[in-house]
């Protein structure tokens, strides 16, 4: 494990926590926490995404929701347009692609509030797909030599 790959994974094998979107394939969790986490510290994330797909436990459920209920959910996370964004998305989620959330990268990526970043994220952690994910904490990591 000399490879830098290597001590990455070896790294994360020994420090990793246990969060609930690690320990699912289901896009649309994906989904939700990796817009939750767009601005959030994890810790304070978690508590909000357990509340959310509590209430919310599929991209039916969230479409269904009037806007002022998401945004009452959202409370405290600010920046009211991904949650704006979340709903306008599942909602389009049921409309085009019949509830089910989208496996092509394309689709996802076409969907409202949804960049490059996010819809790398869930085809990769969800599908399986060769998609690169790369944040500042990427380039932090890198940067270290």
């Amino acid at each position: 494990m000399d490879t830098a790959s290597g001590r990455l994974v070896a790294w994360y094998e020994a420090h990793r926590r246990a969060l609930p979107w690690r320990e699912t394939r289901d896009a649309y969790r994906i989904w939700i926490s990796e817009v939750i986490l767009q601005q959030t510290r994890v810790a304070q994330g978690l508590d909000y995404y357990l509340r959310f797909t509590a209430r919310f436990p599929d991209v039916r459920a969230l479409a269904a929701a009037s806007e002022d209920e998401v945004l009452k959910l959202w409370q405290g996370l600010g920046y009211y347009s991904r949650a704006r964004s979340l709903h306008a998305a599942a909602r389009e989620v049921v409309a085009r692609f019949g509830g089910v959330f989208p496996e092509r990268y394309e689709d996802v990526r076409s969907l409202p509030g949804i960049g490059e970043y996010t819809a790398s994220a869930v085809c990769s952690i969800a599908y399986g797909q060769p998609r690169a994910v790369v944040d500042g904490n990427v380039y932090r990591v890198l940067s270290r030599r």
